[in-house]
């Protein structure tokens, strides 16, 4: 058998697209795209699954707003667009509705559990891949737990009420998410969503930085 070169072994190149607003370069699931509908008002689009050309941003708030202000959609798609109104916020909505949802799947899939003592043991017994902590809990309970994944990406980016929906509950305050296309599109969705939320945290450090910088992909314009 003909050993496999170094060429053959590489991943396959990862999609890119560009910002409009910064000229940046980053994999898809890091940026958030826009659609114009027919009627030519500017539509998020944060599953990237509506027809048609996409129109992409970083995920910040004060990105968007500059590019409405700059009307910039309208200069990338060369046409008119309307921008609704609390543009910013509405992605806010949406993103934290995607991150309450992926929680959602994960908890009836098995893969997510709330609550301290439940977590510890998560991690403990290697089922956690992500840490998930309320915006407005208590630290403590973050640090003991942070330093017990022994660095364990976690984000904190959604407050306990956001949490706790997505459990059934009233409040949640910690989260252990395992592995799999659940916890790295969640991962994805808290990175996109701590650019408009300020009191954001992420294992990162940073609340605005996406995820996957450019890295040799195809910049395609869809």
């Amino acid at each position: 058998m003909t050993p496999p070169t170094a060429h053959s072994a590489a991943p396959p190149p990862t999609a890119q697209r560009r910002c409009i607003a910064t000229g940046e370069v980053h994999e898809r699931a890091a940026l958030l795209r826009f659609v114009v509908a027919p009627d030519g008002e500017l539509v998020p689009d944060v599953a990237a699954r509506l027809p048609g050309r996409g129109l992409w941003l970083m995920p910040r708030r004060d990105i968007v707003e500059r590019a409405v202000a700059k009307r910039l959609f309208a200069r990338a798609a060369r046409r008119p667009i309307s921008a609704p109104a609390g543009l910013a916020d509405r992605i806010e909505a949406l993103l934290a509705q995607r991150c309450r949802d992926a929680l959602g799947l994960a908890r009836r899939a098995g893969v997510a559990v709330a609550g301290f003592e439940r977590v510890a043991e998560a991690v403990r017994q290697g089922r956690a891949a992500l840490l998930v902590f309320a915006l407005d809990g208590a630290e403590g309970g973050r640090h003991r737990l942070v330093a017990l994944g022994r660095g364990l990406p976690w984000a904190a980016a959604l407050s306990g009420a956001e949490l706790g929906a997505a459990f059934g509950r009233e409040r949640v305050v910690h989260v252990s998410v395992g592995a799999g296309p659940l916890c790295r599109r969640l991962l994805a969705d808290m990175q996109r969503i701590a650019g408009f939320r300020a009191e954001a945290a992420l294992s990162g450090g940073t609340n605005d930085a996406p995820v996957g910088a450019a890295r040799g992909g195809i910049v395609s314009n869809d």
